[in-house]
């Protein structure tokens, strides 16, 4: 079993995220500090949003990855492929959902074969969630 992480990330406003966390991401709500922080829980890990008012979600540093800019930093999760997909047509669902990249297969036919997509939350965050048939693949050369 792998154990849940644990990151602690800025956001804007701490009602809208914990509006689009739990409603978007289907994140249960944790402990909070009102005007502080909240835990959320995302597929089993903590993620601790921390009220930083003055917070930029600066997308301008990206990398390359598989011919595609992807924003860095971001964070997310690796998920199964049924689980992909599933976060994929629920947050197609949803008109906030502010897309980065549409969901798309990456490194078709070769090791580590991979759907993914990027959103962005309120405060600006870059999220990518990936999802893979193995979870061989996830490490594969």
């Amino acid at each position: 079993m792998v154990q849940p992480f644990h990151l602690a990330f800025p956001v804007t406003d701490l009602e809208a995220t914990k509006q689009f966390y739990q409603r978007c991401l289907g994140c249960r709500i944790g402990r909070e500090s009102p005007g502080a922080w909240v835990d959320l829980d995302l597929y089993g890990h903590q993620l601790s949003a921390h009220l930083r008012p003055k917070t930029t979600g600066e997308l301008s540093n990206s990398g390359q990855v598989d011919g595609d800019a992807v924003p860095i930093p971001h964070f997310g999760v690796v998920l199964t492929m049924d689980q992909w997909q599933q976060l994929a047509t629920r947050l197609q669902s949803h008109e906030e959902v502010q897309w980065i990249m549409q969901p798309k297969t990456r490194f078709a036919g070769e090791p580590g074969e991979q759907g993914t997509f990027f959103i962005m939350d309120p405060s600006g965050n870059a999220l990518e969630f990936k999802g893979f048939k193995s979870s061989e693949a996830l490490f594969a050369v």
